[in-house]
């Protein structure tokens, strides 16, 4: 058979006897990975009549020539230096030491490489190489993507897998609620009874809610010290109210409508209006500052319809405008979407410059989840930011669900969402956003190096530059070049940890 040109300690694999027996420096020593194999020749190699003349052996350079595992008695072990092998020889021989794996893929098809071990036969054109690295491809994402939540975990942000920082990192829409504002009660207004007996009510009924206005309601009452009596039969309606039984009477904390159809018994519209003006009153007493709006909870018993009403104060983020500016600046598009009245809503988008045709307010959960969709719908892949159960189906909806963390017991946006904002903290927004972005760069590149990596490596291993330059990959360079092009996406992937504000200070 033809020889073949593999490199400079495996050239060929056949080589007839006119190729060996001129040859003055006898030796010839055939790498197949960690085996070596060195060539035997019949002691009568000139004796055409020899019953052996036309075979040689491959023996192991380690095996003692000598030994029983020649093929012939007369053989013996002639080594010849492999550059002066020429193509054009040939030898026949079988493996008689060592064991390794060869690619015979030119001669049978089969792609993957055959085990040769004692006994076997070698064919021409057949190697062993080890230069092609998977490794470096299948490191490539796991490593980025581990490094990268690693960090948001260090920094309070809960990232719930590598496929939610992929998609925040391509996002165009953030839409925001409302009630991402610190929210803190202000005002209690009711014609019959004292400002203490309402929000005792109220906090008996809002207690076990996870909702911001619930929290912002427990919250003056702990503060006033008030002892919260005990309820039965909760009882919550996202985005509308709570209902519960308190000293055997069913009591509703929520919207007015909400809490007027609640009871058979219902405040009369005279009534409703001389609440109404009462909290006026009061707010207008207490004064209002411009990035304060105001949210109105009302609260009813059975028997008596609405008899009370609690003003709840949207106290502006001191990150939020900043946050929104950042935002901008991304080219990515704020939303507000909130269930509050369309002052409130107003007010808040106006200070953080969010666009007026951006806001929509007195919006139902479901609402807010079916303008997602649209957004979706038209192209748009959408972040959707929330901390309440009010917030659940929207959160769900959106391509990448965002949760503030406001209290230290899990809530139905944070179950609902993939990553949690766990210091609470707009700005962690912007973090979450460059973290995502500097992860899939990190991504790209390893990916761009692994496929470069065996586009040039394969081809010099298989002796793309032996004719030309006589140089050939030995197999301890190749296993030498795997090995490096997978400490390099590792090394890339660490070097993640520099990314601008991830910075150890």
């Amino acid at each position: 058979m033809s020889a073949q040109e593999t490199t400079p300690r495996a050239r060929l694999l056949e080589v007839g006897l006119d190729g060996v027996h001129h040859l003055a420096n006898p030796r010839a020593e055939f790498m197949f990975g960690a085996a070596s194999f060195s060539l035997s020749l019949p002691s009568s190699r000139t004796d055409p009549s020899h019953p052996c003349h036309n075979k040689l052996v491959i023996a192991s350079s380690s095996d003692d020539p000598s030994s029983d595992s020649s093929l012939n008695s007369d053989a013996i072990t002639i080594e010849v230096p492999v550059d002066d092998v020429r193509v054009g020889d040939s030898i026949l021989g079988n493996v008689i030491g060592g064991s390794s794996f060869v690619d015979e893929s030119m001669l049978t098809g089969e792609s993957l490489p055959v085990a040769k071990d004692k006994g076997l036969p070698v064919f021409a054109g057949t190697v062993n190489w080890v230069v092609s690295c998977p490794c470096a491809l299948g490191l490539a994402t796991p490593t980025a993507i581990l490094i990268g939540t690693s960090l948001g975990a260090k920094r309070g942000l809960l990232i719930r897998g590598g496929d939610v920082l992929e998609r925040l990192a391509g996002i165009d829409t953030l839409v925001l609620d409302k009630k991402e504002n610190q929210l803190l009660l202000t005002s209690i207004a009711s014609l019959a009874y004292e400002e203490t007996e309402i929000l005792r009510l109220a906090a008996a009924v809002e207690k076990t809610a996870l909702h911001p206005i619930a929290n912002a309601i427990m919250n003056k009452a702990e503060l006033l010290k008030l002892e919260i009596p005990m309820t039965s039969g909760q009882l919550t309606e996202p985005g509308f109210g709570c209902l519960a039984e308190v000293d055997g009477c069913l009591v509703a904390v929520g919207t007015l409508d909400w809490v007027q159809n609640r009871f058979e018994t219902k405040a009369s519209p005279s009534e409703l209006k001389d609440l109404r003006d009462h909290l006026e009153f009061v707010l207008s007493r207490e004064g209002t500052s411009s990035n304060h709006s105001k949210s109105i909870a009302y609260v009813g018993r059975e028997g008596e319809g609405v008899i009370g009403a609690i003003a709840i104060s949207d106290v502006l983020r001191e990150d939020a405008k900043l946050t929104v500016d950042r935002l901008q600046q991304e080219c990515i598009t704020a939303f507000l979407l909130s269930g509050d009245r369309e002052e409130a809503v107003a007010s808040i988008g106006s200070t953080v410059g969010i666009k007026n045709e951006n806001m929509k307010s007195s919006l139902t959960p479901q609402e807010k989840a079916g303008v997602i969709s649209t957004l979706q719908g038209e192209g748009h892949r959408v972040a959707m930011v929330g901390d309440g159960i009010n917030d659940a189906p929207s959160l769900a909806a959106a391509d990448v669900g965002i949760a503030m963390r406001t209290h230290s017991k899990e809530s139905a946006a944070s179950d609902a969402a993939s990553v949690v904002l766990l210091g609470n903290r707009l700005s962690q927004l912007i973090d979450a956003l460059s973290l995502s972005k500097a992860t899939m760069a990190k991504v790209h590149q390893n990916l761009a190096w692994a496929v470069a990596y065996n586009i040039v490596a394969i081809p010099i291993a298989a002796g793309a530059l032996l004719p030309q330059f006589d140089f050939a990959m030995t197999p301890s360079l190749s296993g030498g070049l795997m090995a490096l092009s997978s400490i390099f996406v590792v090394s890339n992937s660490l070097l993640l940890q520099l990314h601008g504000s991830f910075q150890k200070t």
